[in-house]
């Protein structure tokens, strides 16, 4: 499985887009956000005749959606995501007047997914884990074959994700990351959704907030 990694928006959200030798690829919590961003990212998928078949939010606070509408049209996609993240999508028209962000709206949730779900492209299949606690409804996405996890705002290089927002809740966050990403191999990569990637065994050792 091949991730590719862009940084965009004023808060520095990564967004990724995932494929294989099929050429068939995912998109997963687009934060572009300006003509420039949606220009990278797209050239990149036309540069490597990608195939976007799908777009997921791991959740969604507005750092990671604010590109959703332009994904969707382009490419024709529909929204995936945990039901539960709803609430934090229709907030967004509010937060983007709070920040002062230029923000298309998203499109609905239109294809719900949870624990123990699987999604399939070209020959990856990726895991659903329910992580909450960094929002209410947080998902991240686990390739088992390669040890690779798409991990948006649950675990961080060093750090966690912020609780102090609306659907967050500290020890939620903390038996989310326990029960579901410690017990994965100590080898398995984390892309965060903000930040460089780091590893389950580098965390499980450094990681200030996990070492009771």
């Amino acid at each position: 499985m091949n991730v590719a990694k862009f940084t965009f928006n004023d808060f520095l959200e990564n967004t990724y887009v995932i494929y294989d030798e099929t050429k068939d690829c995912i998109i997963v919590d687009p934060g572009c956000n300006s003509i420039a961003e949606e220009k990278m990212l797209a050239d990149f998928i036309e540069a490597q005749a990608l195939v976007p078949k799908q777009l997921l939010n791991t959740h969604c606070h507005i750092d990671h959606v604010l590109g959703n509408a332009f994904v969707a049209d382009k490419y024709n996609l529909k929204l995936t995501t945990h039901k539960g993240e709803n609430m934090e999508l229709m907030a967004c028209n509010m937060v983007s007047q709070m920040y002062g962000i230029p923000y298309t709206q998203s499109p609905p949730i239109e294809v719900f997914v949870d624990e123990g779900d699987k999604i399939s492209l070209g020959n990856i299949e990726l895991d659903v884990f329910f992580t909450p606690g960094h929002s209410s409804s947080s998902i991240v996405f686990y390739h088992q074959a390669s040890h690779q996890v798409i991990g948006g705002d649950v675990l961080f290089q060093g750090s966690i994700g912020r609780t102090d927002l609306p659907g967050g809740d500290f020890e939620t966050l903390l038996s989310s990351i326990k029960n579901k990403l410690l017990v994965l191999p100590d080898e398995t990569i984390v892309y965060p959704g903000h930040g460089e990637k780091t590893t389950i065994g580098t965390e499980k050792r450094t990681n200030p907030f996990l070492q009771n």
